[in-house]
């Protein structure tokens, strides 16, 4: 099984426009072949310390069942669209790619 966290930095203001975009093209990305867990997610203030807050901040979690799959998932065509939609939104992403251990 493979883990992702992708950090995904978007301009200020522009957070509800992104989601907007983000969130229809979840339901696509679960029916992927090799995909068990994908949401978008935002920071939730816990009081619990050493967390740091960014209201401009999406981490996206996702788990696939095979690093082949993960690929195949980030060459689709509604990845692409996905991309190609957001690309003035978006700041900076960075990507975890994790395995158990």
């Amino acid at each position: 099984m493979v883990n992702v966290i992708a950090s995904v930095l978007v301009r200020q203001g522009k957070l509800s426009e992104f989601l907007e975009i983000f969130k229809p093209n979840v339901s696509i990305v679960r029916k992927e072949k090799g995909c068990i867990e994908y949401a978008a997610t935002v920071d939730l203030d816990s009081g619990l310390p050493p967390q740091s807050l960014n209201e401009n901040m999406v981490t996206v979690i996702e788990k696939w069942d095979s690093l082949e799959a993960l690929l195949d998932h980030l060459a689709s065509p509604h990845m692409a669209a996905y991309q190609e939609k957001t690309q003035s939104m978006v700041v900076e992403v960075s990507i975890k790619v994790l395995q158990e251990v």
